[in-house]
């Protein structure tokens, strides 16, 4: 599919589902979210989340830490989107689209302005796992991609 604001034609393509909205992680985002709990099951060791980001939508600037171990994968699934990691030049999504965020690596991951956008999040097991949130991504730096 490619990008959209249309959200009928962005559901019909968003196979897992837009979700709930993203309340719990709300101020880490601009823009509006959506979360849909993929593996609802203490047992599994990976957390498996479906993240819609409307048009605009993006997170702040993060850094998943782990003394071994941990990350992120990105895989996705509908619409178009970004990724940058700092220092690095920001990186196209489209479906199909994985992007694997070690440990220690600051970065973000949204829609692009004109398109919904939703991947499914992979937190990648660790030892002594966390997430820092940060600043906002810059409106100004974020228009100009």
């Amino acid at each position: 599919m490619t990008a959209t604001i249309d959200e009928s034609v962005f559901a019909a393509e968003n196979v897992f589902g837009k979700g709930e909205p993203n309340t719990a992680y709300a101020q880490y985002f601009t823009g509006d979210s959506f979360l849909n709990n993929l593996v609802d099951d203490e047992q599994c060791a990976v957390g498996v989340h479906n993240v819609t980001f409307s048009p605009g939508c993006r997170n702040h600037w993060h850094i998943h830490h782990a003394t071994s171990g941990g990350g992120q994968v990105l895989i996705c699934t509908a619409g178009s989107g970004w990724y940058q990691a700092e220092g690095g030049e920001p990186v196209s999504l489209e479906p199909g689209s994985v992007v694997f965020i070690r440990a220690g690596v600051k970065h973000w991951h949204g829609a692009k302005a004109d398109s919904w956008f939703s991947h499914i999040a992979l937190a990648v097991p660790g030892e002594n796992t966390s997430n820092e949130w940060l600043e906002p991504v810059d409106d100004a730096a974020y228009a100009a991609l």
